[in-house]
């Protein structure tokens, strides 16, 4: 039971119990009154007849209704302060006042006093049941980046609690792109359409301590999330087809222990770089380049531990970075801590290890660690300008051996290493319908081992492992990139936003689809195909050439020393964007 259920539960035992009292008294009182003026009765010690003396000692009837009308009054001055209190609660959130049952009774219902019979009859105070909250569920955190914003639970049951979205996106580039398609992002695929990002159809089981969740992903995210990881082309059976349609998919079960203690196993989102996998929970639509070119999922075993209701502990036992299979025999750990010390504040952890994952290098390890805070500085419900909010994260990261090194000397080989950071800052207008963030950031990723690979002539990291003739992500390759936006929210209700963004980009290489864009021509007739080789040269004729050598691409295409029968993608170095979403979930 949460604290304002049980405000205005006990206001209304008050008035009942008061009430009560106030009827038993009347009927007791003026029966009795009447009796006893027809009966006869011994005399009193004063001399006086007793019927007298009694009608002496009882109340008028006058006096019952007087005293009736003040209890009325006492219980109506309750009432309103109980509503008063129970009002500035629900004005104020996020003021931090906890969900505790024992806690409220003593400070908001003073008037109900809990009471237990001795076993000699006497009456004692009975001892206060203190109920335990759920983890971060005393206070208001859909303000938070990377969390959903709905307040309440559209529909709920003992046993199951579902849970629907819908994204769509309408993206315009600048570029303008003759064959549609972009590269660079992990939300932004297709310019100049109206493009069903992801239905999500799922939710949480939860009965006798026994959890599972599940959540589909229809739409782009099914192709474009799948294509970034390498370890599928590992063995056989197909897991990408597989599970490309989950997003989420695990099972596990709940441990009365501390404030509890949960074990899951399967696909899980990952926190890494702070956002949400999922648009609507999110401050922006395109992340910046820390949470766009890292983990958005993991598969494997979980534990989360809650030492305290605002502290979790979450080591991870999984297949690898954003990996449904494993890409070497090596798989990784990692966890998250999670602590909210206020309600106005948020600190998490990442951090990654042990890992082999680079597809067909098995000696090369990765270490990662991503670290945020989240702040509320401003918060005044009333206002027309509701809250203020920012989130710095912070990323640090590098693979060593197999001939790389984190810091980059004759002996190890090139470095290869990932430093990154965004600021965002967010704006809340009128009751949280109206919302404007700003922010960005950049990453400076040598070996470019955590870029996204531009899908040229349908490249995926499976083929890049192999060979990637127009953008190699080979030891020591340069990338640095920043990036800056700003986004507009119309959030009418609590499970819809509309949403507009503008986006600039710009990396020191090549990398930003152009005008020409990142298809081949195809054959005579079928433009804008790809080959289905896209580790090996593309012929202006459509053709594959079938090497990885350029100068053998010339002769492969027909015209030996002339690049002009070669094709080579539209790449730019940078990139300005209109989105227009609307995103639900219910």
């Amino acid at each position: 039971m949460n604290s304002k259920n049980y405000v205005r539960k006990s206001a209304v035992a008050t008035a009942k119990r008061a009430a009560f009292i106030a009827v038993a008294a009347v009927t007791l009182a003026l029966p009795l009154h009447g009796q006893q003026a027809g009966k006869d009765v011994p005399a009193s010690a004063s001399g006086l007849p007793n019927q007298q003396a009694t009608a002496a000692s009882q109340p008028t009837q006058q006096e019952i209704m007087q005293e009736l009308e003040a209890m009325k009054k006492r219980i109506a001055q309750l009432e309103a302060e109980l509503k008063s209190r129970t009002t500035a609660a629900e004005a104020s959130p996020a003021t931090g006042t906890p969900a505790r049952v024992a806690e409220a009774s003593s400070a908001a219902a003073p008037a109900e006093a809990v009471v237990a019979q001795t076993p000699g009859g006497s009456a004692a105070a009975a001892p206060a049941k203190v109920e335990k909250i759920a983890p971060f569920s005393d206070w208001d955190w859909t303000w938070l980046n990377g969390n959903p914003r709905n307040k309440d639970v559209a529909f709920d049951s003992k046993f199951f609690t579902p849970e629907i979205r819908a994204d769509i996106t309408y993206n315009y580039d600048f570029n303008k792109p003759i064959d549609n398609s972009m590269g660079g992002s992990s939300e932004l695929f297709r310019s100049n359409e109206i493009q069903l990002e992801q239905l999500g159809i799922g939710g949480d089981f939860h009965y006798d301590n026994v959890r599972a969740r599940f959540m589909t992903q229809f739409g782009m995210y099914s192709t474009t999330t799948v294509r970034n990881d390498p370890s599928y082309a590992k063995g056989q059976w197909n897991i990408n087809d597989a599970d490309r349609y989950l997003s989420e998919a695990y099972g596990g079960y709940h441990i009365n222990a501390l404030d509890g203690i949960n074990i899951d196993a399967g696909i899980f989102m990952s926190y890494v770089g702070l956002f949400s996998y999922y648009n609507f929970d999110n401050w922006a639509y395109q992340p910046s380049y820390v949470s766009s070119n890292t983990p958005w999922f993991f598969e494997g075993l979980r534990v989360q531990i809650f030492p305290t209701p605002h502290l979790k502990i979450e080591p991870w036992f999984i297949n690898g970075w954003q990996s449904y299979a494993s890409a070497n025999s090596r798989k990784g750990l990692g966890g998250q801590i999670k602590w909210t010390p206020k309600p106005w504040v948020n600190i998490i952890s990442n951090n990654y290890g042990l890992g082999h994952d680079d597809l067909y290098i098995p000696n090369r390890g990765r270490i990662h660690t991503d670290d945020s805070i989240e702040i509320k500085y401003f918060d005044k419900p009333g206002n027309r300008l509701d809250k203020m909010a920012f989130t710095f994260t912070g990323d640090l990261g590098c693979e060593f051996g197999g001939g790389v090194s984190c810091h980059g000397d004759k002996a190890g080989g090139p470095k290869q290493s990932f430093v990154g950071f965004m600021l965002y800052d967010r704006t809340w207008f009128k009751k949280d319908t109206y919302g404007l963030t700003v922010g960005g950031g950049a990453i400076n990723n040598p070996g470019r081992y955590l870029v996204l690979l531009p899908p040229i002539n349908g490249e995926t990291a499976p083929s890049a492992a192999i060979n990637s003739p127009y953008f190699p992500e080979n030891p020591g390759n340069p990338f640095k990139a920043w990036d800056s936006s700003i986004t507009f929210d119309y959030m009418p209700k609590q499970w819809i936003t509309f949403r507009w963004e503008y986006d600039y980009r710009r990396a020191n290489v090549p990398y930003w689809t152009g005008r020409g864009g990142i298809t081949p021509p195809g054959p005579t007739g079928v433009p804008y195909t790809n080959n289905g080789f896209p580790e090996y040269y593309a012929c202006m004729n459509g053709n594959s050439s079938m090497t990885m050598s350029l100068s053998a691409a010339e002769t492969a295409c027909g015209s030996p020393g002339s690049t002009s029968t070669v094709w080579f993608p539209d790449l730019r170095k940078d990139e300005s964007f209109v989105d227009i979403d609307i995103m639900v979930k219910f």
